[in-house]
């Protein structure tokens, strides 16, 4: 590569392109962070948990542990969630995909809303009929009769002309 060719980051001996030419940057290895390893933000709040013995402000506002799909060493992904990834749906995901894309093909919706979704989940029979197993905070838990009418569609919605 020679220091004329236009792909060289170093400017060329020539004036008029030394007056355009950006100078190239000062950085090292050492400087360069990929921000998508998350590695950093680890190290920081390793350092702060070293240097006091108190965990990191951040885990001290986050109590949604169960909430975190992160896995770490150790934390595997249950056979339910690995078949699904790798395409190998059971019948109660294959029902819930190919309803939620009715769903979408019949309401021209590229993205449907969470209330859509539970519209969707309410009208494929599913109902709240246990106590949640984690809790949501600012949230009321709540059950019903497995038999309750899912109270998505407005009465004789079935008795519509089609």
């Amino acid at each position: 590569m020679s220091a004329a060719d236009p792909s060289s980051p170093l400017p060329s001996s020539n004036s008029a392109d030394r007056r355009t030419a950006v100078p190239p940057l000062a950085w090292s290895a050492q400087n360069v962070v990929d921000r998508r390893s998350g590695i950093a933000c680890r190290r920081e709040a390793a350092a702060r948990l070293a240097s006091d013995g108190s965990p990191p402000a951040s885990a001290a506002m986050d109590d949604t542990a169960s909430w975190d799909r992160r896995r770490g060493a150790g934390r595997r992904l249950s056979d339910f969630n690995r078949s699904a990834e790798e395409g190998d749906f059971n019948k109660e995901q294959l029902l819930f995909v190919m309803a939620i894309d009715a769903f979408k093909r019949a309401n021209d919706k590229a993205f449907p809303a969470w209330t859509d979704v539970l519209e969707v989940i309410r009208l494929l029979g599913y109902r709240k009929t246990c106590d949640s197993e984690f809790e949501v905070r600012n949230a009321e838990d709540w059950k019903e009769r497995p038999d309750a009418p899912s109270r998505i569609r407005p009465r004789h919605w079935e008795n519509r002309a089609a």
